[in-house]
């Protein structure tokens, strides 16, 4: 049946063509987008659209046409006594559903006050060779859904939806900070090495060079060589790729926005990373108030804030503060009868299981919008020690609906205290941690020029809209997310 469809749409094809009609053309002239066009007043000449054809309905001698794009539809009416006999047959025989078309006309409203175009003239703009799914059923197979986006996206409102508030935000996002005059730059993916961030990196070669390098796991100590060079108010929308595994709120690659400004601290960002929030709920919702799980929050209200130790404490009994040395802290889990989900559980380092018992029983009861503070320095090996307690940081995580969606910090600027830790974590990377990081003494030697006061932070745009948007999974949030090779 579906290769029946195909074959005579292909025969239409060369139907047209053997009329001389140009299948697929060069260009056409419209003087209105269809979302433009709807709001036009009645009577409106000259008014020139072009889009796919979702729906034909044929009554006797005339048909009522809708084109779509991802922007807006408009209903079309062609009549045979006012475009003739050829121009309405030629649709009739030769245009299907999916094909694109070219049309000029005059506005009008229906008796059941829907705006419409009366046909003066049309043209054909392009032909489809496969049947759209049905209009009703959509897609239903979930990896196809992916890896045929473009269906997807004709078929389903919320994908529409969904992906055009991700331009928006992006767009906001970039308003925001240069309003709050911070520079955009770029830093590069290939890395020597895989610092910025506890991950496992993705890792390629360059024949050139001879030299394996790592895709980037995050911007961050190259945004910092950057302060170092003179920038004081930084931020990146930043491709990032990270070796992790397959979940609802992971992605491999991902963009993340980061930025850093000279002489703040995690204070002051905190509130930046408040009102940018805002900002972007209004400018991509319209409001500050959106429903999470039947939940309805409104982020212009105050944001709770709680303390790492505190908050599993409270979900788990462990006093983390009690446990300095790992192996005591892992038997603590065993005996309480926590189940960590995760192999080789034992060989993480202690700031690694300490974020893994927090993922596993804390985050996922935080829905309303928290800020998690004070993290232990096990987690933070590149966030500055706080004065009054050294063995936590000055860091925050905004947490909401159970996923992390701002990490920021005031950073870390002692190059001597900086050595200390990566030689740390680069002891845990060789005894088996494979997300510790590793040594970067290209990074070192930019600190030791020397650096100012420093804070910054880092959020994925696709958790961020995850949240906003209360998707089911991280995947719906990208245009072309990874899918299995077909």
């Amino acid at each position: 049946m579906y290769q029946e469809q195909t074959s005579r749409r292909i025969e239409k094809l060369e139907s047209l063509k053997a009329f001389g009609i140009q299948a697929y053309p060069e260009r056409f002239a419209k003087n209105y987008e269809l979302y433009q066009a709807g709001n036009l007043e009645d009577g409106m000449t000259d008014v020139k659209v072009a889009g796919r054809v979702i729906s034909i309905r044929h009554f006797s001698k005339l048909l009522f046409i809708t084109i779509s794009d991802i922007q807006g539809k408009l209903q079309l009416l062609l009549k045979k006594d006012e475009t003739g006999e050829e121009l309405f047959q030629q649709f009739l025989d030769y245009i299907d559903i999916g094909d694109f078309v070219g049309v000029e006309g005059t506005m009008y409203t229906t008796k059941t006050n829907e705006k419409t175009l009366r046909i003066k003239h049309y043209v054909f703009l392009g032909k489809a060779l496969h049947p759209l799914p049905e209009k009703w059923h959509g897609i239903t197979n979930i990896e196809l859904r992916y890896r045929q986006r473009y269906l997807d996206l004709l078929m389903t409102k919320d994908t529409q939806n969904r992906l055009l508030a991700r331009t928006r935000m992006v767009r906001a996002i970039r308003r925001f900070f240069e309003e709050k005059e911070f520079l955009e730059v770029e830093t590069p993916i290939l890395q020597h090495t895989s610092s910025g961030a506890l991950a496992k990196p993705f890792k390629t070669y360059h024949h050139s060079l001879d030299t394996e390098l790592n895709l980037r796991i995050a911007p961050e100590t190259y945004l910092k060589r950057l302060i170092v060079g003179g920038f004081t108010k930084v931020f990146e929308l930043a491709k990032c790729f990270r070796n992790e595994g397959i979940s609802p709120q992971h992605l491999q690659e991902f963009t993340m926005v980061e930025g850093y400004a000279a002489y703040w601290n995690y204070e002051d960002t905190m509130k930046l990373m408040r009102e940018m929030v805002l900002y972007l709920l209004n400018q991509t919702f319209q409001t500050t108030t959106i429903s999470i799980h039947n939940q309805s929050i409104d982020f212009s209200l105050e944001w709770d804030v709680v303390s790492f130790r505190d908050l599993i404490l409270k979900d788990t009994g462990i006093d983390i503060d009690l446990y300095p040395n790992v192996k005591d802290l892992f038997q603590e889990t065993r005996k309480k009868g926590i189940d960590l989900d995760y192999p080789d559980a034992e060989l993480l380092g202690r700031g690694n299981l300490i974020d893994l018992l927090y993922k596993r029983k804390c985050r996922p009861h935080l829905v309303k919008p928290t800020f998690l503070i004070q993290h232990p320095i096990d987690l933070s090996p590149l966030a500055r020690a706080n004065d009054a307690n050294p063995g936590l940081t000055d860091r925050f995580q905004l947490v909401i609906n159970g996923a992390e969606v701002i990490n920021a910090y005031s950073e870390l600027v002692d190059p001597l205290e900086q050595r200390k830790r990566l030689e740390a974590q680069a002891l845990l990377k060789n005894n088996g941690d494979v997300e510790a990081m590793e040594m970067d003494e290209d990074y070192l030697l930019a600190m030791e020029y020397g650096m100012p006061p420093i804070s910054g932070w880092g959020f994925g745009i696709e958790r961020l809209l995850m949240v906003l948007t209360d998707s089911d999974t991280i995947k719906d949030c990208v245009v072309f997310p990874l899918t299995k090779k077909g």
